[in-house]
């Protein structure tokens, strides 16, 4: 508290220049410090020894350096962001370079009109965090460097004297709330024209937790993701969470280390035919997914009709998975109905299914010759194909296998390795030995990703899917079913599948504190957190073209269109600026009654030919009514009336307050019955 109180001492004592200085460089570096995370660790570096620098300048009341070491700063800037981007344009390239030059450019700051250049510089710079994350902990973030920056704008537009920051604090936040009702306004109605609405995209790595391959044995040590991939509301009773299972890429074609998609050799008029037949009471829900710069969409098995998706075609293949036209770049959302309960693929023994049997020749010789045993156990034919399917699971569950994060780096033969050594990994480790197992025994099967289960938010009603939940599991085919899901993972782990045990990432030092102490306070807070987040999701980031003519439906329009859309928007905006003018009119009548009852007096002298100015005050204006009036003996008491009431005008306003003054309400009053002279001209 001492230290708090002694710098608020020692800051209010400083020159107005470097107070202000100081607090714009405050500001800056909080805009530069929330592009942390997205700019290289040298511009973080360089940014913040630059303000560090200009801030030592103004404490100290030193020059400011020359333009040779601007211009060297310059230079090295360029180069780093060229050697560290291979290219001076582009998103990163430029974020980078605006959060440096914004630095920089405060060394030159001498006169206001450098600090009006800097001010509007980091305006920009503001937008750009956007460019990376529309969150709510961002757009808080950006408010609070906002209201800093009009803050420093304001006080720079009052250079006399030494006005309090507070004061110039108070009217940039009456200024920001001035404008709230403008852009709200303009967030509801402004058209989202597709693609001048939206954030641009990178064609970049996914942030998904899955991909549309998976090398097996490759990954020590599985570090779970705990952000958000998808939230799921349904309409109704939920399935439960063990049968929860959102469809991604599927994987048919192996090469000993790695699973792809297929990559069929026969013709496509041979391909597997889907033949999708659902049966039962459909699952409706509404999907909010997170951008993951791929073209999948994750539903429920199986969704035979598309998910509806603002802006982009969608499409399914013939392995159920849904396909959009463009990657998803930016927060979807999107309803679909899906069926618990369905078969799909061929009936009978098709010739492509040889592409889900193959196997690559010298892997695996254990797992090769534990099928053959298998088979001269149970026998051959499709017949017998559900009795080693459940042979091999019950091996897993009887096994003493397990399921770790932690299983080590894998050698050549992945699927020898697990059955027969380690018997221990995470889902991709027990569904690539499953599959390369049931392929061995010549059962069709292949691995199909996705994410499995989630979490149920008490706050909003919510099924939260993390990126820890990403799952790989199993389908096969059998005589006269199709295509069928088994999981084995649900055989080592049946908690992984279930509510029991599900995988949770590490926490940080706050949360594990705080779970320590309260486990149920930091499930609530956390609930709580993510509802605050999923509504600002919902109602802000996922306002689409189609909740504007939703709004327009509400409003009264049948069948609003584009045209529509404009003329309401160009409606509120006259109705709005009719009610400025009318409030503008309004305070201009409010402004100082004082002087408008003056003006009154003047107004009414002026006609009976006493002229005066504006700065005319009341006394002398008393003065001239006695003159004017003083021999006329029919308007001498009208007239000393009058001077009377001019000098009660002037001490309401200036004299000291006492019980003997006159109130601004009972002049106004006397004013109405005043016998006024008559004009001695006429």
């Amino acid at each position: 508290m001492l230290t708090l109180t002694h710098a608020s001492q020692r800051l209010g004592n400083m020159p107005r220049d470097t107070r202000d200085t100081l607090f714009l460089l405050a500001v800056i570096a909080w805009v530069a410090f929330m592009q942390v995370g997205h700019t290289p660790w040298w511009c973080t570096a360089l940014t913040a020894g630059v303000l560090v620098w200009r801030t030592t300048l103004a404490l100290r009341g030193l020059p400011l350096p020359g333009w040779p070491v601007r211009v060297g700063l310059l230079g090295l800037t360029l180069g780093a962001t060229f050697l560290t981007h291979s290219t001076l344009i582009g998103r990163d390239a430029g974020v980078t370079l605006v959060v440096v030059l914004l630095a920089l450019k405060t060394l030159e700051m001498r006169a206001r009109r450098d600090a009006f250049v800097v001010f509007f510089l980091a305006f920009f710079t503001l937008l750009t965090h956007f460019f990376y994350s529309q969150s709510l902990l961002t757009a808080a973030g950006i408010l609070v460097a906002l209201l800093g920056l009009l803050t420093a704008l304001v006080n720079a537009h009052m250079p006399v004297g030494r006005p309090p920051l507070s004061q110039a604090a108070r009217i940039a936040g009456g200024m920001a709330l001035m404008g709230a009702p403008i852009m709200l306004v303009l967030f509801l109605l402004f058209p989202r024209l597709s693609p001048l609405w939206g954030m641009p995209g990178q064609d970049e790595t996914g942030r998904s937790g899955l991909s549309g391959s998976m090398k097996v044995g490759q990954i020590a040590e599985l570090v779970l993701d705990d952000n958000i991939a998808l939230r799921v509301r349904f309409e109704g009773r939920p399935p439960p969470q063990g049968q929860l299972y959102f469809r991604g890429p599927v994987l048919s074609d192996f090469d000993g280390v790695e699973w792809r998609a297929l990559r069929s050799g026969f013709p496509q008029s041979m391909a597997l035919p889907t033949d999708l037949r659902v049966s039962g009471e459909p699952v409706r829900y509404q999907v909010t997914m997170e951008p993951n710069r791929r073209p999948w969409l994750f539903v429920l098995e199986a969704t035979p009709q598309g998910p509806e998706v603002p802006d982009n075609a969608v499409r399914m293949n013939n392995e159920l998975q849904w396909f959009t036209q463009r990657p998803i770049n930016t927060l979807v959302r999107y309803s679909a109905e899906s069926y618990p309960t369905f078969r799909y693929g061929p009936q009978t023994q098709v010739v492509a299914l040889q592409d889900q049997i193959a196997l690559p020749a010298g892997f695996n010789p254990r797992t090769l010759a534990l099928a053959q045993e298998l088979r001269r156990e149970h026998g051959a034919g499709p017949e017998a194909n559900p009795k080693l399917i459940d042979a091999v699971m019950n091996r897993l569950r009887t096994g003493g296998y397990s399921y770790t994060l932690e299983p080590g780096l894998y050698g050549q033969n992945t699927a020898d390795e697990f059955w027969f050594d380690r018997r221990e990994g995470f889902c991709e480790h027990i569904a690539s030995s499953f599959v390369i197992h049931m392929r061995a025994l010549d059962i069709p099967a292949r691995i199909v990703t996705g994410y499995q289960g989630g979490e149920l938010n008490g706050v909003d009603g919510y099924w939260t899917v993390r990126q820890r939940d990403a799952h790989a599991w199993a389908e096969v085919w059998l005589q006269g079913q199709g295509w069928v899901r088994v999981d084995p993972t649900s055989a080592v782990a049946p908690g992984r599948i279930g509510s029991l045990e599900r995988l949770r990432a590490p926490q940080g030092a706050l949360a594990g504190a705080i779970g320590n102490l309260n486990p149920n306070l930091a499930a609530q807070l956390r609930a709580a957190w993510e509802a605050v987040n999923n509504s600002w999701n919902q109602w802000v980031l996922n306002y689409t073209q189609g909740r504007q003519l939703d709004l327009l439906k509400n409003l009264g329009f049948t069948s609003p269109s584009w045209a529509d859309l404009a003329y309401v928007l160009i409606g509120v905006v006259v109705f709005v600026s009719l009610l400025g003018a009318a409030w503008t009119l309004w305070e201009r009548q409010q402004h100082d009654p004082w002087l408008r009852l003056l003006r009154r007096a003047r107004t009414r002298l002026h006609k009976l030919g006493l002229e005066s100015a504006d700065h005319t005050p009341p006394r002398e204006l008393a003065q001239r009514v006695r003159q004017r009036w003083n021999n006329a003996d029919v308007d001498a008491g009208a007239a000393a009336a009058l001077a009377q009431w001019l000098l009660q005008l002037e001490a309401q306003r200036y004299a000291r307050p006492g019980p003997g003054n006159a109130t601004l309400s009972s002049l106004q009053r006397q004013f109405q019955r005043l016998a006024w002279p008559r004009n001695t001209d006429t």
